[in-house]
C-alpha cells in the first residue's frame, strides 16, 4: 500500500493547505503570510526581522530623515495661535515679551528699575525671576496696528520660517532642528537681556529665524553646496540686521544668528562614530549654561546681588 501524502499547513494558518517555504526560516506560508523578497518569499516574521537588521538612513549631522517639515509647521502653528490669542487679550504681550527689568507702580503704570524700590512697587521681567519670557516672547509679535510693521511682523517671520524651515530641517531632523530653533530664540533674548533697554518689552521670532539662517549657512558648507546663493542669502540677511536695527530688535536678531550658527557648527562638526551624539548634546547643554550665566550675571548686575 502506497503512503498517503503529507499535507503541508501554513505555520500561522494551520487549517491552510500550502507547498511555498520562506526562504529564510522555511516554514512553509500560505499566500496571505507570503511577502515579495529579492530571491523567492519571505513570512512576516524574517520580514520584520531584515528591516531591524538594515541600517537606516541619517541625515548629514545624524537626524532621522523625514521628507515633511513638521517641526517647521508647528512653529508656525503655535506662532498663529499665539498671534490670535494675544490679540483676544492683549495682555498677553505685556506679561510674556522678553523684558529685562521695570517697576509696576501702584498706580498701574510702569516706571524704570530700581533695585531699592519703594512700597508698593513691584518688579516684573527677568529679574523678578520671570525667565519664561527668553522663550515666550520669541512665539509673540506686534499686533496689526503696532509698530512699524503691525500685522506684517508676523508675517514677514512666518514666511522666513517656512522658507527656512523646509530646508533646514530635512537636513537636522526633527528633533536636532527644534533643539537648534529654540536654542537660537534663547539666544536672541539672552542678547537682548544684555544689550537692549531692560524697560522695553521685545517679542518676535525673529532670533529663532535668524538662527535657521545661520543653520543654512553652516550646513550648505557642511554638505559641499554651491555656495553662490547661499553667500547671496546671507548678504540678505546680514543687511537686513543692519537697516532694521532702528526699527526692530537687532540685539534679538544677533544673539539668534550667532546661537544658530554655533549650534548647527556643533551638529555639523561632531565626530561621526557613537560619539556624534554626546558630543552634540554637550555642546547644546554647554551654550545653555553659558547663556543662563550671562542672564544671571545680568541680573546680578541689576538687582545689586539682592532679590529683586
Amino acid at each position: 500500500m502506497e503512503p498517503e501524502p503529507v499535507v503541508t499547513t501554513c505555520y500561522r494558518h494551520p487549517s491552510v493547505e500550502c507547498h511555498v517555504r520562506c526562504t529564510r526560516c522555511e516554514r512553509y506560508i500560505c499566500p496571505e503570510c507570503m511577502r515579495e523578497a529579492s530571491v523567492g518569499h519571505q513570512c512576516p516574521e524574517c520580514v520584520r526581522e531584515g528591516a531591524r537588521s538594515v541600517r537606516r538612513a541619517r541625515t548629514i549631522v545624524g537626524g532621522r530623515i523625514s521628507a515633511t517639515p513638521v517641526v517647521t509647521y508647528a512653529l508656525i502653528a503655535v506662532n498663529a495661535l499665539a498671534y490670535v490669542a494675544e490679540v483676544v487679550r492683549p495682555g498677553i504681550v505685556d506679561r510674556f515679551s522678553v523684558l529685562t527689568a521695570r517697576l509696576a507702580g501702584p498706580d498701574g503704570l510702569h516706571y524704570v528699575y530700581q533695585a531699592d524700590h519703594p512700597a508698593g512697587f513691584r518688579a516684573e521681567g527677568v529679574v523678578a525671576g520671570e525667565w519664561e519670557r527668553l522663550l515666550t516672547g520669541g512665539f509673540l509679535h506686534l499686533q496689526p496696528t503696532e509698530g512699524t510693521f503691525g500685522l506684517l511682523h508676523i508675517v514677514m517671520n512666518m514666511v522666513a520660517l517656512w522658507q527656512l524651515g523646509r530646508v533646514v530641517e530635512p537636513m537636522l531632523g526633527r528633533f536636532r532642528f527644534a533643539a537648534l530653533y529654540l536654542l537660537a530664540v534663547l539666544g536672541g533674548s539672552v542678547c537682548v537681556v544684555l544689550l537692549a533697554d531692560p524697560g522695553q518689552g521685545t517679542v518676535g521670532a525673529s532670533g529663532g529665524v535668524f538662527g535657521l539662517g545661520a543653520a543654512y549657512y553652516v550646513l550648505a558648507r557642511r554638505v559641499g553646496a554651491d555656495l553662490g546663493p547661499v553667500n547671496r542669502f546671507m548678504a540678505y540677511l546680514l543687511l537686513w540686521l543692519l537697516v532694521s536695527a532702528g526699527l526692530t530688535s537687532w540685539q534679538g536678531h544677533a544673539g539668534g544668528l550667532v546661537t544658530g550658527g554655533l549650534v548647527a557648527a556643533a551638529f555639523a562638526h561632531a565626530p561621526r562614530d557613537r560619539r556624534r551624539v554626546p558630543v552634540q548634546a554637550g555642546a547644546c547643554a554647554v551654550l545653555l549654561v553659558v547663556l543662563a550665566v550671562a542672564v544671571l550675571a545680568r541680573v546680578s548686575a541689576l538687582t545689586g546681588g539682592g532679590p529683586a
